[in-house]
């Protein structure tokens, strides 16, 4: 189950409060900012925007590709371990708002983690070092360290004891002459 806060909606849906929940410039300002960042090659200056303007914490050497979204209202709800992918065009929100009540949560992708394109990762959500998500995932539960995952809904497609004999077998990580 993801861990997330929930709160009542007040007036007609949570929508219609959302600048009761999250000040306007705040938004304004994240939005410029992971604008810049969608469009910008430059992975360092990605990383130092995030860092510097969202308060979100990002471990070194992580990447993010082209046009990852990230939440516009709560993004220092987000954390990204050293050295971990984030694929194109991919989705994290630490949000949620619906009809009767808004949730929000906290989003912990660990080290060393692979994110495949255009997945969608949802508030709440853990998902352990080195684990690795298929592309067009939709992160709806806790993905464990060292899996695979992929699809959706969400599903284990290799355990971590699986992945780990697989890269025993794999003779491109194993040769001993490059």
């Amino acid at each position: 189950m993801r861990n997330t806060k929930r709160y009542r909606a007040t007036e007609a849906n949570s929508l219609w409060q959302v600048y009761k929940t999250v000040p306007f410039l705040k938004v304004v300002k994240n939005f410029i900012v992971i604008q810049i960042a969608r469009y910008t090659p430059f992975l360092g200056m990605k990383n130092w925007l995030y860092r510097t303007f969202l308060q979100m914490k990002v471990g070194d050497q992580t990447a993010f590709a082209l046009m990852v979204m990230l939440d516009v209202m709560f993004p220092e709800k987000i954390s990204v371990g050293r050295n971990t992918v984030i694929g194109y065009n991919t989705t994290i929100l630490a949000h949620e708002y619906m009809i009767k009540e808004y949730r929000l949560g906290n989003v912990t992708i660990g080290e060393e983690v692979m994110i495949g394109a255009n997945s969608t990762i949802l508030p709440g959500v853990t998902i352990g070092d080195k684990a690795i998500v298929s592309a067009g995932t939709l992160v709806h539960k806790d993905v464990p360290a060292g899996t695979f995952v992929g699809g959706n809904p969400m599903r284990i497609i290799y355990t971590k004891e699986e992945m780990d004999e697989r890269n025993l077998t794999d003779d491109f990580f194993n040769d001993k002459d490059v």
